[in-house]
């Protein structure tokens, strides 16, 4: 949404045509009215500030028009500057961040502090009532140590640290501040039996949450415009069985293998849509969810 300072933006376009583009998102807008959308927000759209507001705003047009927007966020870029400051620098194992007690630390105070309460003071400052959590709020995300086996050597474990799976996730926290007007921000930080602190891959958060959310639809932003074939080609329309395929010929590795992975379960346990979407494009979010024009790939369960 524009705000009058920034009208004359549109003063090429006709009033009349203004009305028939607001009028063009209104099936949309009846069709997800009063359903939830679980938004992993992370990659560009987190780090440049043009795109910041164009998320902020996106996400409490959806609010202010019915739908009920829960926003997951990463932040590896800001965890990997901390740590340089501290004198350290990060490794992955098959995209998962390896995570001492040092790290841990570290991972806890930019990603619960900085970064979680930067989001909540953009969608506030755009009219939104953002409220941050983290998985220990209301005792939303149970987590254990996650056994990570080699993705070649099924008989090899690698130990990523305080790295977490999730054992369980309890969504009434999340339900009933939907249900108060507020838009939840979550943090990726799950605690285990003895209050031990887990770092969890926030697509894994997002994409579990979906599913015991009964989202409507599950949107991970990425820095790329989706899923893409070997000779750079965009995949806009994805099954469980093309999946496999990709992940069998290593065209879908590194990072992608977590967000790739949840975003099928999901599909799989009743999640309508799912959407690997493209961050770097100016309020994506609105052009994915109000208009028929697709923004990067669709993940379908069969």
């Amino acid at each position: 949404m524009t705000d009058p300072a920034s009208a004359p933006a549109l003063a090429h376009i006709q009033p009349r045509e203004q009305a028939e583009i607001l009028a063009q998102a209104l099936p949309y807008i009846r069709r997800f009215h009063g359903k939830t959308l679980v938004i992993k927000y992370g990659g560009n759209a987190m780090t440049d500030p043009a795109l910041q507001q164009d998320f902020a705003e996106d996400v409490v047009l959806l609010k202010l028009v019915g739908m009920n927007p829960v926003v997951v966020h990463g932040g590896g870029p800001q965890i990997d500057e901390a740590l340089a400051r501290v004198g350290k620098t990060g490794s992955f194992v098959q995209g998962m961040r390896v995570t001492d007690a040092e790290t841990m630390e570290v991972v806890e105070w930019v990603l619960a502090g900085q970064v979680q309460q930067d989001i909540v003071g953009l969608i506030n400052v755009a009219g939104g009532k953002a409220v941050g959590l983290t998985g220990r709020d209301g005792g939303m995300i149970r987590a254990r140590k996650l056994k990570m086996q080699d993705r070649d050597d099924p008989s090899k474990e690698h130990d990523v640290g305080q790295v977490g799976e999730i054992t369980a996730i309890d969504p009434s926290l999340v339900k009933a501040l939907q249900d108060d007007a507020f838009i939840p921000v979550i943090s990726p930080i799950g605690f285990g039996e003895h209050n031990e602190s887990y770092n969890i891959n926030a697509d894994m958060v997002a994409s579990k949450l979906a599913e015991v959310l009964k989202a409507e639809k599950l949107l991970l932003l990425t820095n790329t415009s989706g899923v893409l074939d070997k000779t750079g080609k965009l995949l806009t329309d994805l099954s469980a069985r093309q999946i496999d395929a990709l992940f069998a010929d290593g065209t879908i590795s590194g990072g992608m293998l977590p967000k790739i992975s949840g975003a099928l379960d999901a599909a799989r346990s009743g999640v309508n849509a799912v959407h690997i979407v493209d961050g770097r494009v100016p309020h994506v979010l609105l052009l994915e969810i109000l208009t028929e024009r697709a923004y990067g790939t669709m993940i379908r369960s069969h």
